[in-house]
């Protein structure tokens, strides 16, 4: 639905219409029981074939339509709500991570990147850092069923005594080893570029590790043999640049490509899909360090 206030300076309006008296304009897809709500609240209104849109007359009129707009949203959302309870009376979900509150479903997993990327997907979703977990209101049901079973799958995956199993089962194998190397490597806080290719210092960039903010150019060159299992296709003119995780503020400022970066590109500028989910991780970040803070 869609509102525009009307006035005597609207040169489209012909002659006869309503252009030269106070008013507002109102249109909404056509819905007989929206039409007959809207004619019992706005007796006056009329239609008007040059705008395609209702003109309900009146110096309060734009408030007295906000007022009905939400009304009617209110409404909706009611309905849907029921809509949601009925279809979980119906279907319901069985699961030990999901709690059945008034106002909807209250969820609360161990951490896990998967289980919030999904809930982040489900329509009105939202985290509670206090009670440290998620609200999905009942109209979310449809969608938040949808996504369940890669839900409580990446749940169970990172349950404290699932993890330490799968650490005791690669203890010592050469996926352990790997990824222990890995991590040392990712510590180091360095990433290899062309040294005729080099990022901008101190603006956020996207790369294989996400979006980074390179703080120097050392000049010292990459050894292939030594790095080569961590960073493919790196070569004998590489560089090593020294990064740092980009802060929230730093995320928002940044403004997204509108282009998708070139194939086997080291670094790019981040598109609006990268900054998204940077930005609610720099913000969850900087939420815990606030909270530590005495």
């Amino acid at each position: 639905m869609t509102e525009t206030k009307s006035s005597a300076d609207q040169d489209a309006t012909p002659p006869g219409e309503d252009g030269s008296k106070p008013g507002a304009d109102i249109s909404f897809p056509y819905d007989r029981m929206t039409v007959e709500q809207f004619r019992r609240r706005f007796p006056r209104a009329r239609w008007s074939d040059a705008r395609k849109a209702w003109f309900v007359p009146g110096r309060t009129a734009s408030r007295r339509i906000g007022r009905w707009l939400a009304e009617i949203e209110a409404e909706a959302d009611a309905h849907a709500d029921a809509k949601g309870r009925d279809a979980f009376a119906f279907d319901p979900i069985d699961s030990p991570y999901l709690e059945l509150g008034k106002a909807g479903f209250r969820i609360r997993t161990p951490y896990s990147k998967t289980v919030v990327d999904e809930l982040h997907e489900v329509p009105f979703s939202r985290w509670d850092g206090d009670l440290r977990i998620w609200h999905v209101p009942f109209r979310s049901y449809e969608e938040l069923r949808r996504r369940w079973p890669d839900i409580e799958a990446a749940a169970r995956r990172n349950e404290p005594e699932e993890r330490r199993r799968r650490a005791e089962e690669r203890k010592g194998t050469e996926l352990d080893l790997r990824n222990k190397r890995r991590s040392a490597e990712r510590k180091r806080h360095r990433y290899p570029l062309q040294s005729d290719d080099l990022p901008p210092i101190g603006r956020p960039v996207a790369t294989i590790y996400g979006i980074v903010v390179f703080t120097d150019i050392s000049g010292e060159l990459v050894d292939p043999d030594v790095v080569g299992d961590f960073y493919p296709g790196v070569a004998e003119d590489h560089v090593w640049g020294y990064w740092r995780v980009p802060t929230l503020e730093e995320l928002v400022r940044t403004w997204p490509a509108k282009t998708l970066p070139v194939e086997n590109a080291e670094w790019w500028l981040p598109t609006i899909e990268e900054l998204r989910p940077a930005r609610r991780t720099a913000r969850s970040r900087e939420a815990r360090r606030y909270a530590k803070t005495p």
